[in-house]
């Protein structure tokens, strides 16, 4: 694993696995920063339950919520879905070491399995 802290990731891949969850970071993403009552007005669950996803995706270090007058505006922060990006890609960057080395083990096996041809 790389330097990323694994309870941080761990965070960002559990508040990642709702599909509502999900939503609320692309309508978020794609309108810069939104109430929960706005959210809400997009999404077939309760201004309540908007509110509860934000929390854990707030937990989790993806949305920042600030006061503006009387409404709280939630945006995107995009430092914990990179680094849980990174992560993965250190991940993947292992995985491919290990099957290129049991390709190369396996055609070495073959190689030296197949019958020489007297002359």
């Amino acid at each position: 694993m790389t330097e990323e802290r694994p309870e941080a990731v761990d965070g960002v891949l559990a508040a990642l696995a709702d599909p509502t969850r999900r939503r609320l970071l692309d309508l978020l993403a794609a309108q810069g920063e939104a109430t929960a009552t706005t959210l809400a007005g997009r999404l077939p669950v309760s201004r309540q339950a908007v509110v509860k996803h934000l929390a854990v995706l707030e937990a989790a270090g993806l949305v920042s919520g600030g006061r503006v007058g009387r409404e709280v505006r939630y945006a995107v922060r995009p430092a914990a879905l990179d680094a849980t990006a990174r992560w993965m890609a250190s991940l993947a960057a292992s995985w491919d070491r290990r099957l290129a080395n049991i390709k190369s083990v396996a055609e070495a096996a073959e190689r030296d399995a197949k019958p020489t041809r007297p002359e």
